[in-house]
């Protein structure tokens, strides 16, 4: 495995993070919730992604007695999220009511006193920053929370609440959560979605800032899992529909198949490449990952291993040519 360090957090911060999306409450799913567990703390992994709206909150009581049950809360990274908006509804909840209401609520439902790295799950841009930041702060003063952020904010956001928060010598955010992947997407997966991925704007704001960055569907959302060809139209499911519409693309598909030729040469997955390619980013990147079995989790593993050269990350980006390195035997 591999670390980072985060001001604010008193534990090492492993560059994959497990993501909770299939963790649950039945006999099944909280089997395989524990066993992706294990297997992950297994390899090192310290940091784990939960949300208030996963699995209508069964996702969090999973987490919660995993991690009760495996004696492990000194070494492992909590991530929590909320103030999403209503999945129902839409109504937007960016306020300091959801956002009180939702971390009290994650600490009943995981059992925690504390939740290390808390994230705002999206943004509402007629919501003014003052209050919000304002309210994060309360909670870390009452000790629920240790740094915050915001995902799917965009980077001018950001900068907005933390001029704030210096003028009120408030604690600023301190990570952010955005899309970032090999493939870019032609609009947002779904609303209120920012994505750095060929953005370079945003891209070089983080690079100067060095604000770490939690990059959700660091994979694509399974775009680069073989489940996909550019000749399938029509999604089974909602979530392969929203692939679909996002990702296919003429300058996608010649992305997979650049990292195909790579994978093959390198004698590693595809899935393994894309994810390799967010690992090799000049920025602070946290990627986080979704697998849904054991097997999944080890081919997400398996790219720490891959190396990529300057040269094979620009070809990736189709930019340049690549300078081929001689094997020697």
């Amino acid at each position: 495995m591999r670390y980072g360090s985060i001001p604010g957090v008193d534990k090492p911060v492993s560059r994959l993070v497990m993501g909770s999306m299939v963790f649950g409450m039945e006999p099944e799913r909280l089997e395989n919730t524990c066993a992706l567990l294990d297997r992950f703390v297994e390899a090192g992994g310290t940091t784990v992604d939960t949300a208030r709206i996963y699995a209508k909150g069964t996702s969090e009581r999973a987490f919660g007695e995993w991690l009760k049950k495996s004696g492990r809360r000194d070494q492992i990274v909590v991530i929590g999220k909320g103030a999403h908006h209503d999945l129902q509804t839409f109504e937007r909840r960016v306020t300091p009511e959801a956002i009180h209401e939702d971390i009290q609520t994650s600490l009943r439902e995981m059992q925690l006193d504390r939740i290390d790295i808390y994230i705002l799950h999206k943004d509402d841009l007629d919501a003014p920053v003052g209050p919000i930041v304002e309210a994060l702060n309360e909670e870390v003063a009452a000790g629920r929370i240790g740094v915050f952020g915001g995902s799917s904010w965009t980077h001018q956001r950001i900068s907005a609440a933390n001029q704030y928060a210096e003028a009120k010598c408030l604690q600023p955010f301190s990570v952010s959560s955005p899309n970032l992947a090999l493939a870019v997407p032609n609009e947002p997966m779904w609303v209120g979605c920012v994505s750095i991925a060929g953005d370079p704007e945003a891209q070089a704001w983080y690079a100067r800032t060095r604000m770490p960055i939690f990059a959700w569907s660091s994979q694509a959302r399974g775009f680069f899992s073989g489940r996909y060809s550019p000749d399938l139209t029509e999604g089974a499911t909602p979530d392969a529909q929203n692939v679909i519409r996002t990702y296919y693309s003429e300058a996608n598909w010649e992305r997979y198949a650049r990292a195909g030729t790579l994978a093959k040469e390198k004698g590693c997955t595809l899935p393994q490449i894309a994810l390799a390619w967010v690992l090799h980013q000049p920025l602070e990147v946290y990627a986080l990952i979704g697998p849904a079995t054991v097997k999944e989790l080890d081919d997400c593993l398996g790219a720490l291993a891959v190396e990529l050269t300057p040269d094979e990350i620009a070809w990736l980006n189709l930019q340049g040519e690549r300078v081929r390195i001689p094997v020697v035997r």
